[in-house]
């Protein structure tokens, strides 16, 4: 899937937000596609980019771990990736999911649209 593969994204994404809330709100600002749609863990779901992205301006992951990383790509500029993850946050219990993440190619790269958690 070449330079900043949609693998590559969800890596990098992990990395800023294990940052600080500045560098993932920067990262995700460039990342995020004009529509995308984030299931999240409570019943959240966000379709507002804007919202998303002053969502970034939480606590940072303290560690993280990802597992089984696999990537479909059903049409060259659409992908899907999926995995498992482990993450901890300073004094709260570790926080373990399956994700998935749909990716566009743009003309400026690839962007995610869908973004989804499912606790394990």
């Amino acid at each position: 899937m070449g330079d900043n593969a949609p693998v590559d994204l969800e890596r990098l994404g992990w990395q800023a937000l294990s940052s600080t809330p500045e560098e993932a709100t920067v990262f995700y600002e460039r990342v995020l596609d004009d529509t995308v749609v984030m299931l999240l863990p409570g019943g959240m779901m966000l379709d507002d980019r804007t919202k998303i992205l002053k969502s970034m301006a939480g606590q940072p992951w303290s560690s993280y771990e990802l597992d089984d990383v696999r990537a479909l790509s059903p049409t060259p500029d659409t992908a899907i990736v999926t995995y498992g993850v482990t993450a901890r946050r300073d004094g709260m219990p570790d926080y373990s999911a399956l994700v998935s993440s749909g990716y566009v190619r743009r003309e400026d790269g690839w962007k995610m649209t869908f973004h989804q958690q499912t606790p394990r």
